[in-house]
């Protein structure tokens, strides 16, 4: 945690991670590696945690993102069983619905996942290039294709990068869905019928370079939050932008978070 005079207020050691959440106690949720999930206190004491390779034993099996919900229950989005469950507190699973997955992989079948307010579960397919919306028996109610703008595929996951492994999607107030498309270098506001009507390109914004497009966020204020990872030291991690796309704060710390900061929240007063 960052404070606004840009010091490190709390820090802890984390291998493999693209999720994390600070829950209303003041616990915060979070992974170590790509299967263990853990809320732990500021105090760092683990009071909860989820063990996704023993829950799959003998299976492959990765996690990329995470809920905890109103109801108490924890939301958990399993790549390789291409499942999400909802457990309790002693890991029972509560609810599951599988997923479709068109290219299965256990380290790319889902990134971002989110629980909506309709019961619905919003999903990036990172391999398959796809953002899903499901309903609670399981059922794709709608999907929307990351398109690749007739640009051919480059390997890497730098700027030189280029393709449609989406990493997030939200479902903003309008209906309309944003969508942070990965090694895309974009973000995208698609409506419902699937048009997109707002977008932000790798080189839309004055002296920063877009990379791989990670969590992105509408503000009550209409701007939008843009978290832009393996860009180098030269570019900002976190990036605040205007509708008209106006770059209205940014920020980078590469010395402490380095090239690849995939989860990134500004916390707070967000108007």
């Amino acid at each position: 945690m960052v404070g606004t005079d840009g010091k490190l207020e709390w820090e802890i050691k984390v291998g493999a991670i693209h999720d994390a959440h600070i829950l209303p106690s003041g616990n915060i949720l979070l992974q170590q590696g790509w299967t263990t999930i853990q809320e732990m206190t500021p105090g760092k004491q683990v009071v909860w945690e989820y063990d996704a390779a023993k829950a799959n034993a003998g299976r492959p099996v990765e996690v990329h993102a995470f809920q905890r919900l109103d109801s108490g229950l924890t939301m958990i989005a399993e790549s390789g069983p291409a499942r999400i469950i909802e457990v309790d507190k002693q890991g029972a699973v509560k609810h599951e619905i599988k997923l479709k997955v068109d290219q299965p992989s256990a380290h790319s079948d889902t990134r971002l996942v989110r629980k909506l307010a309709n019961g619905n579960y919003l999903v990036a397919h990172e391999h398959d290039g796809f953002v899903r919306e499901y309903d609670a028996a399981g059922k794709v109610v709608w999907e929307f294709a990351v398109p690749l703008f007739d640009k051919p595929h480059k390997p890497g996951h730098g700027p030189e990068a280029f393709g449609n492994a989406v990493f997030s999607a939200a479902r903003l107030a309008n209906g309309n869905t944003l969508i942070g498309a990965g090694n895309g270098h974009s973000v995208l506001e698609v409506t419902p019928s699937k048009e997109i009507i707002w977008k932000i390109e790798q080189n839309d914004l004055p002296g920063i370079t877009l990379a791989w497009v990670t969590r992105v966020e509408r503000l009550a204020n209409g701007n939008t939050i843009i978290g832009n990872c393996h860009a180098g030291p030269a570019n900002p991690q976190i990036i605040e932008v205007t509708p008209d796309k106006k770059v209205v704060w940014t920020w980078k710390d590469f010395d402490n978070f380095g090239n690849s900061t995939t989860v990134g929240e500004v916390l707070g007063d967000k108007k």
